[in-house]
């Protein structure tokens, strides 16, 4: 069987390990030019019921556990004052422990045979032959005919069209991304209120999310529910324009807080969130399949990053099971993804979710106390 994969993140190469670890070879195609050809995100929460299971199913549990961050399940909630409304130390049994995604990228791809990832081929186009058999057509003039085309593009999957007409759609929020460096020594007070984890500030339509990453780089998220007429009145290539603009959201707000936006050592990036309808599926068609956000984009809920991982790791254990027979590994593999991703968070209502009009509901506060005892 010739397994062909588009695109080397979490999704693919998570499928292409457990191929590989079945004795079944696969070609991954990313368009990137190289591992290093872009930052890789931050910190990822891989969860004991399904990113573990994923990592356990691809025999790289004590890699994984090397890479895992002691301390970084710690949780805080702040007020627009800076005031801690809750706080919950990591005490290591969360379940979710912290890695960096570049990291566990980086070790999904030790983890294959060389030569399985080729860089820098880019999709042009897919093509159905008849008989469940496609060709791949790439940016450098080359093309591939397969037994089995997996798509592991993203949200803007080229292969996803073969299956279905749906596309992302706006959710009404985007992240402003921002890094503060050495946080310790020249932003202490910013450091201190972050605390060893994960710090959320928000109100209504408005929030700021920032984690410690390795060492003392403080990673943030600005969240803004607006229209994406909003953003576009901003150059984003302008620092002082863009920390200015974005800052005057939270005006009023902790100096330890919007220092996170106006102190960033990097060019803040905009990051529109798009999703797939919810309950997004599509009937059987031979030779051809979907994982991680080429299947179910949803907004950022924290189960994004492990449920691609599982679609790979299911994929490639049903692939497995059937030997000989591609579509009963692909019925079978589709019909437990559709379940699992029927009911997505609806990004569009996450601010209003996770924090009210004058800030965390009494009830969210009580949820987390829970948690904590």
């Amino acid at each position: 069987m010739n397994v062909t994969i588009i695109g080397a993140g979490l999704a693919g190469l998570t499928l292409a390990r457990v191929l590989h670890v079945h004795g079944i070879p696969a070609v991954v195609h990313e368009a990137e030019a190289s591992p290093a050809a872009r930052a890789q995100g931050g910190m990822l929460d891989i969860h004991d019921y399904n990113g573990q299971l994923a990592v356990e199913a691809a025999g790289l549990l004590d890699e994984f556990r090397a890479l895992t961050l002691a301390g970084r399940q710690a949780f805080r909630i702040a007020g627009p004052d800076g005031a801690v409304l809750f706080d919950k130390a990591d005490d290591g049994a969360g379940g979710r422990p912290e890695v960096q995604r570049g990291e566990l990228r980086q070790m999904l791809l030790d983890a294959l045979p060389p030569g399985t990832v080729r860089w820098g081929r880019k999709v042009t186009g897919v093509r159905a032959l008849g008989d469940g058999r496609h060709e791949v057509t790439f940016a450098d003039g080359g093309a591939e005919v397969t037994d089995l085309l997996v798509g592991a593009d993203g949200a803007w999957s080229r292969v996803r069209p073969l299956l279905s007409d749906a596309q992302p759609a706006y959710t009404g929020e985007s992240f402003v991304e921002t890094y503060l460096y050495d946080a310790e020594e020249r932003h202490p007070a910013v450091a201190a209120l972050v605390g060893g984890g994960t710090l959320a500030a928000g109100i209504g339509d408005r929030a700021i999310n920032a984690h410690r990453e390795r060492g003392t780089t403080l990673h943030t998220y600005v969240i803004l529910n607006r229209p994406l007429d909003w953003f576009a009145a901003i150059d984003f290539t302008d620092f002082e324009q863009t920390t200015a603009r974005i800052a005057a959201e939270f005006e009023g707000w902790a100096p330890e807080l919007t220092a996170l936006i106006t102190a960033s050592d990097t060019q803040p990036v905009l990051r529109p969130i798009f999703a797939l309808p919810a309950g997004h599926r599509w009937d059987r068609v031979p030779g051809v399949t979907l994982v991680g956000d080429a299947a179910h984009l949803a907004a950022p809920d924290g189960e994004g990053a492990n449920n691609a991982m599982l679609d790979g790791a299911d994929l490639g254990r049903a692939l497995a099971a059937h030997p000989g027979d591609v579509e009963a590994a692909l019925a079978a593999f589709e019909a437990a993804m559709f379940e699992r991703s029927a009911k997505p968070t609806d990004g569009a209502e996450f601010l209003e979710q996770m924090f009210g009009p004058d800030g965390p509901p009494e009830h969210l506060r009580e949820m987390f106390a829970a948690m904590a005892e």
